[in-house]
């Protein structure tokens, strides 16, 4: 068969439109059809705790909004921080898997020599909530307030210890900074996340437990008792609790969190998420679940968020150092 110059020219011409295109056929995040499968929530957080209570109704939620489902899917490990760290280095930049990030991002990128940047190997989705930390004991402790907590600490160095939710994290820096303004050595026990945690206060292997509001429903029932808050003020739902502020100790966290994916995620894509998870975040079942935990929205655009974690990123490097906890 005999093909024409005319002929000709048109089959290049469509092979060259054909590899233009390419790029743009073969991407399945392409904003025109975004999304058409599951996404994945990577938690970097066990099961069961305060962050996989809000996050879990959280994704219910955007889903609604997305028409596809959000699947949460539980990878603890570094504070907070393995698992986050994972997503931003292999996971593809198609919008299908993202992460919550935290602060312990930012500071865990100061204490160990990570494979990941917190802020260059991020594509920034969108600020959530921030947590209520507070110190807790069981009923029958012998610290009924913090100040007695601490003035065992002053009269017995070396013997007082306490539980956070890992090394570099929230939990763990506030009471490090509180420690040294109160001039005191607290022993740091790690653990996993908040449900080891708290078991291991409530089987009295620990003397207090530092947690975001894990601790909510043990308080309530009477099987702990809640010592310190470390917000602003006090919160409306335990406000005969001191904060550490009132106590004199100038120390106070809310440790916003939020949502992000690997670099270089197509910015339409990310308006898609952006928008079906802000909806979500302002649903009446997720600001029941965030009423219960004591925390409300903190929502930012996905740049102003990028800003805060740029801002804590520098903030949190001198604390570090000072505790003695930065990379060699």
């Amino acid at each position: 068969m005999r093909i024409t110059r005319r002929a000709t020219g048109l089959l290049l011409a469509a092979a060259a439109l054909t590899a233009a295109l390419a790029p743009w056929l073969a991407t399945p995040a392409h904003a025109g059809t975004f999304p058409d499968h599951p996404i994945t929530l990577v938690l970097p957080f066990p099961a069961g705790g305060p962050t996989d209570r809000q996050m879990r109704v959280l994704a219910i939620n955007a889903a609604k909004y997305l028409g596809q489902p959000v699947i949460v899917e539980n990878r603890p490990g570094a504070g907070g921080t393995l698992a986050t760290g994972q997503v931003g280095l292999t996971s593809k930049p198609d919008g299908y898997t993202i992460a919550q990030y935290t602060l312990g991002m930012p500071r865990m990128a100061h204490m160990q020599h990570e494979p990941w940047h917190p802020l260059n190997d991020f594509t920034f989705i969108m600020g959530v909530t921030g947590y209520i930390f507070g110190v807790t004991v069981l009923p029958d402790s012998p610290y009924k307030t913090f100040n007695d907590y601490i003035q065992a600490a002053r009269d017995k160095p070396g013997t007082i210890n306490y539980g956070s939710t890992g090394t570099g994290s929230s939990p763990h820096l506030l009471m490090e900074e509180l420690a040294l303004k109160a001039k005191v050595k607290l022993n740091h026990v790690p653990f996993k996340g908040s449900p080891d945690m708290q078991q291991a206060l409530l089987g009295g292997h620990i003397m207090a437990a530092s947690d975001a509001s894990s601790w909510d429903k043990f308080v309530d029932t009477g099987k702990q008792r809640l010592l310190v808050t470390f917000g602003e003020k006090r919160t409306t739902h335990w406000p005969d609790v001191p904060t550490a502020k009132e106590l004199g100790y100038d120390v106070a966290s809310t440790s916003t969190y939020g949502l992000a994916g690997p670099k270089g995620m197509d910015p339409a894509v990310v308006k898609v998420l952006h928008d079906a998870f802000k909806k979500a975040l302002f649903d009446p079942e997720t600001i029941a679940v965030l009423t219960q935990l004591n925390q409300e929205p903190d929502y930012m655009t996905g740049e102003a968020f990028k800003q805060y974690i740029s801002t804590a990123y520098t903030r949190d490097k001198s604390l570090i150092e000072q505790l003695g906890l930065a990379a060699k």
